[in-house]
């Protein structure tokens, strides 16, 4: 099976990624777009000369890796914004579509905290919602995850048709394997983490009302197609 799993960045998409890497039986692949997207645009990111060299930058070279099938199964971790007008996304049909959301009000200040340069783009809630509207699947809030790790996760696995596994709920210190060049810029805090964080407290005070503004339809949006919490936990 392979999950193509969709968000925007500071959305535990990376604790998403160790989670999945941790089971036996799945592979994993760290934002394989990153380096065509940079490529595309031109951004200068953190780190975007090692990320250029460390994948490819021709987006149809990435889309044929991103069709192949895992052993058995493959995670897929994708930003949506890396999407660029003209990528085909014929390559996600046939795969488990997975899209993690998280208040703007929450990824604007844990952004803001790694990066001063952010607009509408960089925290990709608009690109996701297309994505959303162009492929569907199953919208998972990381609020409800960060509550209940292990009833969200038997649910996420039974709306894709896969086992849940106890395997998912921790994962080793330092990082995985399969982490992208970038993750010295930005994972720091997963890198410390062994599981998912507990509930997270009042959403934070943010310095850009106009982004949040802009965010928060397309969140809620999605949002109101979330999968609910449920009081039973997978057996």
């Amino acid at each position: 099976m392979r999950i193509v799993a969709w968000s925007g960045p500071r959305n535990l998409s990376t604790a998403m990624m160790y989670a999945f890497g941790n089971r036996s039986d799945c592979d994993v692949m760290d934002e394989p777009f990153y380096a065509a997207f940079l490529a595309a645009t031109g951004l200068r990111h953190p780190l975007r000369d090692a990320i250029l060299s460390s994948q490819p930058v021709d987006p149809a070279e990435v889309a044929e890796l991103c069709a192949r099938e895992g052993s058995p199964h493959v995670y897929q971790k994708h930003m949506a914004h890396h999407m660029m007008p003209g990528m085909s996304l014929d390559w996600a049909e046939g795969a488990a579509i997975v899209h993690l959301i998280r208040h703007p009000a929450r990824v604007i200040a844990s952004y803001n905290e790694k990066r001063d340069e952010i607009d509408e783009d960089a925290i990709g809630f608009a690109a996701q919602a297309s994505l959303y509207d162009r492929l569907g699947g199953v919208v998972l809030d990381t609020a409800d995850l960060r509550d209940d790790p292990r009833g969200m996760l038997g649910r996420l696995c039974a709306e894709i048709g896969l086992d849940f596994s106890e395997a998912m709920l921790a994962w080793p210190a330092g990082g995985h394997a399969s982490d992208g060049v970038w993750a010295a810029h930005w994972y720091n805090a997963v890198h410390r983490s062994t599981g998912f964080a507990g509930p997270e407290g009042p959403l934070p005070e943010v310095r850009r009302d106009d982004l949040l503004a802009a965010a928060l339809p397309c969140y809620e949006a999605m949002r109101a197609r979330a999968l609910r919490p449920s009081s039973q936990s997978v057996s």
